[in-house]
């Protein structure tokens, strides 16, 4: 019987199915960050459990750090006292732990997959929205409550309905300075906020399988921002590449035995999914949003549409984000001044992202009154960063690199935008206070933010390019 690349991983790591058709799921990977996990443990002390397959749960502190100063004690005693428990859980549990400055510190989402620790035909899940970032190798990884973070550490399984499957096909060839975050803001515009509610969902088609590893991350990371359980892209070559002598991938004739597997994992020709979407790659601007959630974008050149041409479902939405951005229904954006650029978070902090937001301000200068955090999602990416010469070209257009951790992304460390500044992000959410109290989101891709920098307002990448 033909089967979807997330039947075939699904039905191998299901071991018993309810009445009710709920699955109990086996789990190959749980990531554990400061955030979502202390009640978790508390959970297993008050009931006298030890995690069940502690070699297969990776704890690291991300949310909570600070991005400047991470050799001093963290100054907030909350977060610090975040950062602490985590420390403290998995010493005291015999959990692998990748602290602050640590080598193999970063955001989780990051970490996973540089490290090898996420692999194709895994179930991953974390206390994290964010981690269907994982499915861009093969794996089908998404999100999960505290309740279920305990589970997961008691049993290594955890209790799920089936999703329904959806494929996205994305056909053609991408425009000149289109990235990755560019199709993902331009899918949620098209399929809106909930349009994938209930769905997990295949990303494929001839612009899909010309991406990068890193742009596939990009892309499966924001597959919730549709309301998606989880993104995932089918294993090829360039996954195989990219895995290959990464820490901990397999290797010598594990690796073959592993590869051997991971070329089965595919969508059968005839495989049937729940729903079929169709985009086309030459349809897809540069991207930018105007609004208080993802779906709220647009192409940078656009204006932002009137009343009458958003649904009527969401116009009560609309009018209020429109409120608190401060835009007018019926104008462009481009041109519009800005306040701050944050390059990073587990979207779009990766070295690919830093080699092509220093390429397009190379030879230029950061707009004056422009702050620019520039985050890189790991250690081993800051590590790239000054291996490649990327740090210096920065410096000399006027930025300073900072030390990896989630950031500007959401308010839970210092990193946090003032009341009623804008700014240009290349994060994931854009709701209100997400990035502070009264701030004021714009979402976009690394070159969006490169030329918003330096031109110290919204500014198309196409108009700036060597």
């Amino acid at each position: 019987m033909s089967k979807t690349l997330f039947e075939k991983i699904w039905e191998k790591h299901v071991v018993d199915t309810l009445p009710d058709g709920t699955t109990q799921l086996y789990i190959d990977r749980l990531f554990c960050h400061e955030v979502t996990s202390p009640q978790a443990f508390a959970g297993l002390r008050e009931r006298g459990l030890k995690p069940f397959r502690p070699e297969r749960v990776t704890c690291i502190p991300d949310h909570n750090v600070p991005t400047l100063g991470q050799d001093r004690p963290i100054a907030d005693p909350v977060s610090r006292n975040q950062v602490d428990t985590l420390e403290r859980n998995a010493r005291d549990f015999g959990l692998a732990y990748y602290g602050l400055r640590h080598p193999k510190n970063g955001i989780i989402h990051v970490v996973g997959p540089e490290t090898g620790l996420t692999q194709p035909g895994m179930t991953i899940v974390c206390g994290d929205s964010h981690t269907s970032t994982h499915g861009a190798l093969g794996a089908i990884a998404f999100g999960i409550g505290t309740s279920e973070v305990e589970m997961t550490l008691a049993t290594q399984c955890i209790m799920q309905r089936k999703p329904k499957t959806m494929r996205i096909t994305v056909d053609g060839t991408l425009n000149p300075l289109v990235t990755a975050k560019d199709i993902a803001l331009y899918i949620i515009r098209r399929m809106t906020t909930g349009g994938a509610t209930g769905y997990f969902v295949e990303y494929a088609g001839e612009a899909i399988r010309r991406t990068t590893m890193e742009e596939r991350l990009t892309i499966c990371n924001l597959s919730i921002e549709m309301g998606a359980r989880g993104g995932m892209i089918a294993p090829d070559a360039a996954t195989f590449d990219y895995l290959k002598d990464r820490e901990f991938a397999p290797r010598g004739t594990a690796w073959e035995q592993a590869l051997a597997g991971w070329q089965t994992l595919y969508s059968d020709a005839d495989a049937r999914f729940d729903r079929e979407v169709l985009f086309h790659a030459e349809d897809i601007e540069p991207m930018i949003t105007y609004g208080t959630n993802p779906g709220m974008g647009m192409g940078v050149r656009e204006t932002i549409p009137l009343p009458e041409e958003v649904d009527e479902a969401g116009r009560v939405s609309y009018v209020k984000s429109l409120g608190y951005m401060g835009f007018t229904a019926g104008e462009p954006v481009r041109g519009k001044k800005i306040d701050y650029v944050f390059l990073g978070s587990c979207t779009n902090g990766r070295i690919e992202d830093f080699r092509a937001f220093a390429q397009l301000v190379k030879g230029k200068r950061k707009a004056p009154h422009v702050t620019a955090w520039l985050v890189p999602g790991s250690w081993l990416v800051e590590k790239q960063i000054r291996a490649e010469g990327i740090d210096t070209l920065l410096r000399d257009a006027g930025f300073e690199l900072r030390q990896p951790g989630c950031s500007a992304c959401l308010a839970m460390n210092d990193d946090k935008i003032p009341q009623g500044k804008y700014a240009v992000s290349t994060s994931n959410r854009n709701f209100e206070g997400r990035q502070g109290p009264g701030a004021r989101t714009i979402l976009a891709g690394p070159l969006v933010a490169a030329a918003a920098a330096v031109t110290g307002e919204i500014t198309d990448p196409r108009d700036i390019a060597p």
